[in-house]
């Protein structure tokens, strides 16, 4: 252990993501402690790759990805640990670790992006506690089709009720009908850029003067975000 807090301490004389990434191998290697290995070869690595990068701030978790590709993790682990001393196999699982943690970062920030663009759209509607609920549910991912069947299911009503409410959200251009038709019939939520032609479209067409009189460059000023 003090062989290998003297060379990571050390500055890095290669690349300080290799850095890392060896670093996690090493520790998890010498398995200095009898539980919490893993964990620590993580935290390390991590911070390795914020030392790597120069900033206290990082927006991915190399350790959380790592903990969602655990099985992955194992199988590389175990067969780097009983091979020779060619260390390859590792270091491009690493790295390709790393990628996916920083690429599923990305997707992350443009979803609550998103999602911060779409209810600062929805508060210029008159939304119930259901609507907002099942809005919710279809931003944070839904598996499947909403259908008008499992919209008052999950919002507790009547199959009426559902239809008025995925009206209501037509109509605002908050949602639309997804492809297919007939008993495929389903809705899904609208992208950004339709989005922002909805508030265009419900500040020409509203009945308020003041907010009918907005020009383009208002409008998209006001949902641009």
């Amino acid at each position: 252990m003090e062989a290998f807090l003297d060379w990571f301490n050390q500055p890095p004389t290669s690349d300080p993501v290799v850095k890392a990434a060896q670093a996690h191998l090493w520790f998890v290697t010498i398995h200095p402690f009898d539980d919490g290995n893993g964990r620590i070869a993580r935290a390390i690595a991590d911070m390795a790759l914020a030392r790597s990068e120069g900033s206290p701030q990082r927006c991915y978790s190399m350790s959380a990805q790592i903990e969602t590709e655990r099985n992955a993790y194992y199988d590389i682990l175990e067969r780097t640990q009983k091979g020779n001393l060619d260390v390859t196999s590792w270091m491009i699982w690493f790295l390709g670790c790393l990628y996916r943690a920083i690429d599923g970062a990305q997707d992350m920030l443009l979803s609550v992006t998103f999602k911060a663009k779409f209810w600062e759209r929805a508060a210029t509607v008159s939304l119930n506690d259901r609507q907002i609920k099942v809005l919710n549910r279809m931003l944070d991912g839904f598996e499947g089709k909403m259908t008008s069947s499992k919209w008052a299911k999950i919002g507790k009503c009547s199959h009426d009720s559902a239809n008025r409410d995925i009206a209501a959200l037509l109509k605002h251009g908050l949602m639309k009908k997804g492809p297919g038709g007939g008993r495929s019939t389903h809705y899904v939520i609208v992208s950004e850029g339709e989005l922002l032609k909805g508030a265009i479209k419900e500040a020409y067409d509203a009945s308020d003067s003041s907010y009918s009189a907005l020009s383009v460059s208002d409008v998209i000023a006001r949902n641009a975000g």
